[in-house]
């Protein structure tokens, strides 16, 4: 069976049209009913509205009607009209004469050409406005696909610039370490290949659980500490953490504010370790990442907790930072 046929019999079935006809159509024959009492007239109202239901919508759509999706011509459009208003006009008016019936409410003298008129107009509106849910339908798939693009550009970007300077001086902890410590060389090795497989596979996961982020973010603040780790101490306070490990989340969501967190904090000489804890609030869950020295404001040309920003609000959470006594807090919320 045609695609276009089935899709608009689908969405005449959709609650908000098939309320409103049921109430137009169910009038139209209460009104039969009423004035003629006659079952047979009420039986031929019924069949002309099922008709046009069935007829006159598909056929504008189709052939040149509401959301013109075909070519329109002159014949289509009078092929049609016409088309729309034959249920009506048989239902109603012809087959009671042919028949010698008594004239019907619906039949009887312009009440014909009224109801005639209302399938031809509805036939239209109702092609017109499927035509457009459609036609919103895909721009917002589309838009959701455009916004997704951009989204994995950007986490292609974070990716691109994860610290370059992070990256060399752990690389250069690395190679000191392999001299003086070759266990500890191996392992802190070993700790920036898992950070890089999981930074490259987050670029392909829409979403990942809370655990994953937090080894993540665990594995960054251990090779920053590979560096030095009385200057780059990371203290975790993980107390519910795993009440909440499951909380699905964007991948590489924390990196940003970790990495912000190390480069206000000790790498420009602040003293003191970064801290991260977790608070339950109702529905929600808070990841607060706090790091010694002051708050100045966000800093022109900064992308990355910008980025943090639109990432929370895809999963309905969102990101604040503020300055605190003693240093910096960033919060991201999280729907638990």
């Amino acid at each position: 069976m045609n695609a276009t046929y089935l899709d608009t019999l689908r969405a005449l079935a959709a609650p908000r049209r098939a309320g409103p006809l049921v109430l137009v159509t169910g009038a139209l024959l209460a009104a039969q009913a009423w004035y003629t009492r006659a079952p047979l007239h009420i039986a031929l109202g019924l069949g002309a509205v099922v008709g046009f239901l069935a007829l006159s919508p598909y056929l504008w759509r189709r052939w040149g009607g509401g959301g013109g999706r075909a070519k329109r011509s002159t014949g289509a459009g009078v092929a049609i009209a016409i088309a729309s208003m034959l249920p009506g006009f048989i239902g109603f008016f012809v087959i009671p004469r042919v028949d010698g019936l008594a004239t019907d409410f619906l039949g009887a003298g312009l009440n014909g050409v009224v109801v005639g008129a209302l399938f031809l107009v509805g036939g239209w509106g109702l092609a017109r406005d499927i035509d457009q849910e459609e036609a919103i339908a895909r721009e917002t798939a589309r838009s959701a696909e455009l916004a997704r693009l951009a989204e994995h550009a950007e986490l292609l970007a974070l990716k691109a610039n994860l610290d370059p300077h992070f990256l060399f001086n752990t690389l250069n902890a690395i190679a000191a370490w392999c001299a003086e410590d070759p266990a500890v060389a191996e392992a802190a090795l070993l700790k920036l290949a898992t950070v890089l497989r999981d930074v490259y596979a987050g670029i392909s996961a829409p979403t990942w659980p809370l655990a994953r982020e937090l080894a993540l973010a665990r594995d960054v603040c251990a090779l920053h500490a590979v560096r030095d780790p009385e200057r780059y101490a990371a203290i975790w306070d993980d107390e519910g953490e795993e009440a909440i490990a499951g909380v699905p989340v964007p991948p590489l969501l924390l990196l940003p504010v970790i990495e912000n967190a190390y480069k206000h904090g000790p790498s420009a000489g602040h003293s003191g370790p970064v801290r991260v804890r977790f608070e339950v609030d109702g529905g929600f869950v808070d990841v607060v990442v706090a790091n010694p020295g002051p708050f100045l404001g966000p800093r022109p040309g900064g992308q990355g907790l910008d980025l943090v920003t639109r990432r929370a609000a895809l999963v309905g959470g969102s990101f604040a930072i503020h300055g605190v006594p003693g240093g910096t807090e960033a919060r991201v919320r999280l729907v638990r």
